[in-house]
């Protein structure tokens, strides 16, 4: 059949600029403002309009009809598979954004373990440092934190944050990679059995527990709160959420009350320790950021009330985050398994 150029063009013609307008739509409108019949619409058009350039390919007259309508198919391509792509890694984000509290809320058990065995080992060390203040050398390890509280208030209050002027990065970053790795450690040693991971958090609690309690007793528990709270309110956690997931691990190895393989067992529970570990270092990138830009200027340079009030709300929206978020979708997951849907 020999086909009629001038006929052809005049035809498709409405088609191709019917597309163009789609393209420029999209470039100004988010995907979610076309409805399923508009879609459906441009995607015949782009089907169309390819199958048009085909027909005109074979001849080597209009070669500016054919340039065009060969860069309107490549956008509409590009727009087609593009969109694909970036709603993909959207809901990807979206995915992991879910998945860490969901699989923080299933091993909700360990956690609680976790979070009383660290409490224990804070009334612990508080309650030793009351009885003799002489074991703080013995109890604190670090000698920054053997000093007396007023005299690292003083120092504090003297320096006004220019200790760490012009290196704030790199303290950070090496905030962040010591943190990671010790996290990491807290998981591993679930291959104990837990028994390791229920030490280290019960010698972390002491510690905790006494600087608090030296602090406290000196009258610094303003300027310990103001401290703390900023990087702590993340930071804590993040180690008690590494807590858990080496007694997850434990639980896999031990395997009471589950006659599978334990090779099988470890397998079952890898993809929780990773989203568990992942979040855990997310959580401690994000606090040694606001330890070095944040937590170690004080007053006068930042006021405690500002500090302890950052910390509060960072501690609120995570037991927010941990508690609620992907409980929805969960819901609508089972809802849409159950007999009858």
């Amino acid at each position: 059949m020999i086909l009629n150029i001038d006929k052809f063009i005049t035809e498709e013609r409405p088609f191709w600029e019917e597309l163009e307008t789609f393209l420029q739509r999209s470039g100004k409108e988010n995907a979610e403002c076309f409805s399923l019949e508009e879609i459906r619409r441009f995607h015949y058009l782009y089907q169309r309009c390819s199958a048009g350039l085909g027909r005109l390919a074979t001849f080597s007259a209009e070669p500016e009809t054919r340039g065009y309508l060969e860069n309107l198919i490549a956008r509409a391509y590009a727009e087609i598979h593009e969109r694909r792509r970036s709603e993909r890694n959207l809901k990807g984000a979206q995915r992991l954004f879910r998945i860490f509290p969901q699989t923080f809320r299933r091993h909700i058990k360990a956690f609680c373990l976790v979070l009383i065995v660290t409490l224990l080992g804070a009334a612990f060390g508080g309650f030793v440092l009351i009885k003799d203040p002489q074991a703080k050398i013995v109890i604190l390890p670090f000698s920054h934190l053997q000093n007396s509280p007023d005299e690292r208030v003083a120092d504090e209050m003297e320096e006004k944050g220019e200790r760490l002027s012009g290196h704030q990065a790199e303290f950070a970053g090496s905030l962040m990679t010591h943190n990671i790795k010790v996290a990491i450690f807290a998981m591993g040693l679930g291959l104990t059995f837990g028994i390791g991971t229920l030490i280290s958090l019960f010698y972390n609690g002491i510690i905790l527990g006494a600087v608090a309690v030296d602090y406290i007793l000196a009258g610094q528990g303003t300027f310990l709160t103001g401290w703390l709270l900023p990087h702590g309110s993340i930071e804590i956690p993040a180690f008690l959420v590494a807590g858990q997931a080496g007694l997850v691990l434990a639980q896999a190895l031990i395997g009471y009350g589950d006659r599978t393989p334990a090779g099988q067992r470890l397998r079952r529970i890898l993809p929780d320790l990773t989203v568990l570990i992942g979040g855990v270092a997310v959580m401690l990138i994000w606090a040694g950021l606001v330890e070095s830009f944040f937590s170690q200027y004080h007053e006068p340079v930042i006021p405690y009330s500002i500090k302890i009030s950052f910390g509060v709300a960072e501690l609120l929206l995570l037991i927010l985050y941990l508690g609620l978020v992907g409980k929805r979708s969960v819901s609508k997951t089972a809802l849409s398994l159950s007999p009858g849907h």
